[in-house]
This record gives structure tokens, C-alpha cells and sequence, in this order.
């Protein structure tokens, strides 16, 4: 699988300390007598917030600490069923996944609008030899994470899949992750081969996250 990093950046806030920002002034009072004298100054301060959207499936940096970060790292999950069960329609359990097992990790951080979510495979598993296997075969299940919101995952297809829709809340911030375990469906006997695991054999699933 692909971890796609569209934008592993930190939703944070930046103080922009620019010398036309941050202006201040002076004034002088003055009194021929012992009169009360008052002086004023003022000061215009910004703060510029710059417009993010992280994702993450798979390995990647922390991001519920506030300190998000790209990361290069593609992580590989892996179905081995067993010779006598091949096609008998009981899901198989996959290996591999930042948290073992065939789980990753997923998580959207963002704070610039609706955010949607898709995953795109060039086509179907294929051994090389002309033999696939369709990505419907993988099936995608989400599991809470550290977030309130649950990270929905896109159904895997030969091309693009279905569209998961995030919705800015009225703090204008989208923070949703979830636990994405993926499995074969192992509904059809198929010939022997290694399908996938690489480029070249529609192995790779690219997640794209976008934001207006």
C-alpha cells in the first residue's frame, strides 16, 4: 500500500513578529503645573495561520500532539491464505500495517474546509502472467482512534474509489483518525502467484486527501 503524504503538516499557529505587524508609538504629556499627566501608546499585533492538511495511513509522524510531519515511509500489507482455503470465502487476515496485523494507522488533520478523501489503484492485482485479482477482494474496516470523529475508509476499487466526505465543524478544524484494518475477502479461486507487491502489478493504492 501506498501512504500517500499530501500535505503531513502541522495545523498550528504562527506568530508573525514583522516589523509593519507590530507597530508601536510614542507620546509625550506635559504640564507647567503638578497636574495629572497621562501618556498613551499603542501597539497592532497579527497572528497569520497558515492554511494545512495533514494525512497519514500508515507510518508516519505523531498527530495529536500538534507536532505533525512528513514522512517518506510506504508500508506493505500481506495476505498468505493457506493452500486447502484458497477461495472458500473466509476472510483472510493480512500481515504487516504500522500497527501489525494488517491495521494501519489514519488520521486527517486540517483547518481550511471540507475535506475529501479517495484512494486510487491503477487497476486490478495483477501476477504478471495476466491473472488478477480485484481490489473489491480488500475490504477496508475502520475502528475508533484517538479522535472523536471516525475516519471513514474509501472502498478499495480498480481505479478510484467511493469519496469519504469530512465536514468542518463550526471550529473550522477537522481532526479524525481511525484504526484501518484490511482484509481478503478470498471469495474466488484464483491462480497461483504473487498478485500485486509492486508497481508494475497495480500494487500500490494512492489516498488523496483535498481541501477547497
Amino acid at each position: 500500500m501506498k501512504i500517500s503524504s499530501v500535505a503531513k503538516t502541522i495545523v498550528s499557529v504562527a506568530v508573525v513578529g514583522l516589523p509593519m505587524l507590530a507597530a508601536a508609538e510614542s507620546s509625550i504629556q506635559t504640564s507647567t503645573t503638578n497636574a495629572a499627566l497621562s501618556a498613551s501608546a499603542r501597539v497592532n499585533f497579527s497572528i497569520v495561520i497558515p492554511k494545512a492538511l495533514y494525512l497519514r495511513v500508515g507510518t508516519g509522524s505523531a498527530y495529536t500532539t500538534g507536532t505533525q510531519a512528513a514522512n517518506a515511509t510506504v508500508d506493505s500489507v500481506t495476505f498468505s491464505p493457506a493452500a486447502g482455503v484458497v477461495g472458500n470465502g473466509t476472510a483472510v487476515t493480512g500481515t504487516g500495517g504500522d500497527l501489525t496485523g494488517g491495521v494501519e494507522t489514519a488520521a486527517v488533520v486540517s483547518n481550511g474546509g471540507n475535506v475529501s478523501l479517495v484512494a486510487t489503484a491503477t487497476g486490478a492485482l495483477s501476477d504478471g502472467t495476466g491473472n488478477t485479482i480485484p481490489y473489491t477482494q480488500i475490504t477496508t474496516t475502520a475502528s475508533a482512534g484517538t479522535f472523536a470523529t471516525l475516519l471513514n475508509a474509501p472502498t478499495l476499487a480498480n481505479g478510484t474509489s467511493n469519496t469519504i466526505t469530512l465536514t468542518a465543524p463550526a471550529s473550522g478544524v477537522i481532526t479524525a483518525d481511525a484504526r484501518w484494518t484490511y482484509q481478503y475477502a478470498n471469495a474466488a479461486a484464483v491462480p497461483a502467484g504473487t498478485y500485486g507487491n509492486t508497481v508494475a502489478n497495480n500494487g500500490q493504492v494512492t489516498y488523496t486527501a483535498t481541501m477547497p
